[in-house]
């Protein structure tokens, strides 16, 4: 997905406002998010795969506001980021690698400050697991019950939950259940990019579809009012109208 400019375009418009000024960046890869991270205040960026730091690290060299390490979730030395006192965390794509996912988010939440947030992308819905996901060491596809249980088990609230892509719904089934793709081609990904994303994100700046590729949790830490939560935020601000039907029945 390195080239897919109208995606990361797309996700940072539904991510970016949620986060706070002084952000952890976890999983940040080749650093194709965190360029719209860098007017924060902070960014700490971290990936397991040394290769992947050390370009970050040549990308965006000149951003003093910028701090890198090779490091994932689950190590020990994680806790010591608490002392640049994130205040959101983003992580894209990453939850679904981890086998232990409540131990990744209570590590993630045990960095922040109180009332901190934690804004995940995770691809959604079993029934799609196919051959793509397996050669990515997928452990799990989620539904927004999962998510609300991850969020419970791990002692957060929830702000917002929503899936997303729900064109790319049908085209990840296809692959996983007819074609069998072991991995998406670059003409795929192009052609999604180029013709299929600027009309879906369109379409769902005016409704939340009822099932989507991709789910999108923004879980907030205790410490400060819960009007943040999701019950609270509908009143607040209600949501865009989406059809009675809900797939979590059946995913």
């Amino acid at each position: 997905m390195r080239g897919a400019a109208n995606y990361f375009a797309w996700y940072a418009r539904l991510v970016t406002p949620q986060l706070g000024r002084r952000v952890l960046e976890v999983g940040c890869g080749l650093g194709n998010f965190t360029a719209y991270l860098l007017d924060r205040d902070l960014v700490v960026a971290l990936d397991p795969e040394p290769g992947c730091i050390a370009r970050l690290h040549e990308r965006y060299a000149d951003r003093a506001n910028l701090h890198v390490f090779v490091r994932g979730i689950l190590d020990p030395e994680f806790h010591d980021l608490a002392r640049y006192r994130p205040d959101s965390c983003v992580c894209l794509n990453v939850l679904e690698h981890v086998e232990d996912d409540i131990a990744a988010v209570r590590a993630l939440a045990s960095v922040l400050a109180p009332s901190g947030v934690i804004v995940l992308q995770l691809p959604a819905f079993q029934a799609l697991y196919g051959p793509i996901d397996k050669n990515l060491n997928h452990y799990r596809r989620y539904n927004r019950p999962m998510v609300r249980r991850l969020a419970r088990d791990s002692g957060l609230l929830v702000r917002k939950i929503y899936y997303s892509n729900f064109i790319g719904f049908f085209g990840w089934w296809i692959n996983a259940h007819i074609l069998r793709l072991e991995a998406q081609s670059a003409r795929q990904i192009e052609f999604f990019d180029r013709f299929i994303v600027p009309v879906v994100s369109a379409v769902e700046r005016a409704v939340h579809p009822p099932f989507g590729q991709s789910l999108i949790a923004v879980l907030q830490k205790p410490g400060g009012s819960d009007s943040g939560t999701e019950q609270a935020a509908a009143a607040a601000h209600p949501a865009p109208t989406a059809t009675p039907f809900d797939p979590d029945n059946t995913a």
